[in-house]
């Protein structure tokens, strides 16, 4: 794992701890694990994901919205979820990911050849994330935020705050522990 990528991380927890979500009591990261319970959570990550991408391709943005998804918001990850309730001591787990693609200044360079020659334009980097809220007793989705236009350079503290900023918009609960997982 890269240096920026390790750092990173640490700013993305740092700030999650600094601008707890709205009126969450507690902040509980997910203690590093291994063996069966390393894979369950990998596997729930994972899962997370999909269903995540899911939501975000049929259900937030206009375009592909699936005739039976305009109403309601039920979605799910499953009862088996509640096992990293226990492992982790939290009613609610609360999923973030991130992804940063930063274009070196050899790539920006090709950018501006190739929008001054060809009238073409390369993209340098891409930014986006998501957020969401599971009840880690049913498994169900509560609550979900992404933005496939980020802000903050989670390579630093400043720009890590922001985007957990961004993340946590209109988070839902009061008063509830919810674990993370770093």
């Amino acid at each position: 794992m890269a240096d920026w990528t390790k750092d990173a991380r640490a700013y993305l927890a740092s700030a999650l701890i600094a601008g707890k979500p709205k009126g969450a009591s507690e902040i509980v990261f997910m203690p590093e694990l291994s063996g069966d319970d390393g894979i369950l959570l990998a596997e729930y990550r994972a899962l997370f994901r999909g269903v995540s991408n899911t939501v975000l391709q049929h259900r937030l943005f206009k375009g592909n919205r699936l005739p039976t998804k305009k109403t309601g918001f039920e979605y799910t990850l499953g009862t088996g979820v509640s096992r990293l309730g226990q492992i982790g001591g939290g009613d609610y787990g609360l999923f973030i990911t991130t992804d940063d693609a930063f274009g070196s200044t050899g790539r920006k360079m090709l950018q501006l050849f190739a929008a001054g020659v060809a009238g073409v334009g390369i993209q340098s980097g891409r930014h986006t994330g998501y957020a969401g809220l599971i009840d880690l007793k049913t498994g169900d989705l509560l609550w979900i935020n992404a933005d496939y236009a980020m802000g903050g350079d989670v390579r630093d503290a400043a720009g890590a705050s922001k985007r957990v900023a961004q993340l946590l918009e209109d988070f839902p609960l009061q008063g509830t522990p919810v674990v993370a997982a770093k």
